[in-house]
């Protein structure tokens, strides 16, 4: 009898541990599979088959074909380049450039830009000035940037991004007088930009070597 009581204690003893250890939830347990006869049965979706498949661009999409060649080459050359991170760039020095131009800012131009651009932006702030206009503009948004062409030569290397944008423009003379424009209606631009800049340089910044219009 005494034996019994004791194997009697010893396999409580044993269920207490194996409780202690398995019988606990941790959180991550994984649910038991349901028996087959208890499962949902599954519901088949009928899509239908297009007959001839379209090309799509890709949602997002921010460069184009014509411009894969290029970037494949400049991201060979400076393992650090990143698309996302220049476009986000790019559209910053957009709005500094045009703001600035429009301030009438030639310092600023002047690192934002390569000799010749800033010569060209220099020459018609002067005109403007000379006819006593004053533009008060504004950059209301910037609709897409995306990447159109790239090169690479030697170490320099270029990449044009078209910019679709609204901007808000208003020409005053001398008295204030809105002689052109309006503040209320945007108008769409299509700029197409090209910036440069010589990979490994201790420049780290992209600067605009030419511009022209859609």
């Amino acid at each position: 009898m005494f034996l019994v009581v004791i194997l009697a204690m010893v396999a409580g003893f044993m269920a207490l541990q194996l409780y202690r250890v398995l019988g606990k939830r941790t959180g991550h347990e994984q649910p038991l599979p349901k028996p087959a006869e208890d499962r949902a049965p599954l519901t088949v979706v009928q899509r239908p088959v297009e007959a001839i498949a379209e090309a799509r661009e890709p949602v997002g999409r921010s460069v184009e074909p014509k411009a894969e060649a290029g970037i494949r080459a400049i991201i060979a050359a400076d393992s650090s380049f990143d698309v996302a991170r220049f476009l986000e760039g790019a559209q910053s020095a957009y709005r500094m450039i045009l703001e600035a131009y429009w301030k009438g800012d030639e310092e600023q131009l002047g690192w934002l830009a390569e000799d010749e651009v800033r010569d060209a932006f220099t020459q018609a702030i002067l005109a403007r000035n000379t006819a006593g206009h004053v533009l008060d503009n504004r950059l209301v948004s910037i609709e897409r940037a995306i990447i159109t062409d790239a090169s690479l030569e030697g170490k320099l290397a270029r990449i044009t991004v078209r910019f679709d944008a609204d901007i808000a423009a208003v020409t005053r003379d001398g008295d204030s007088v809105v002689i052109a424009g309006s503040m209320t209606d945007a108008v769409e631009t299509h700029d197409i930009w090209t910036f440069a800049r010589t990979l490994k340089s201790k420049d780290p910044n992209w600067k605009l070597a030419d511009t022209d219009e859609v």
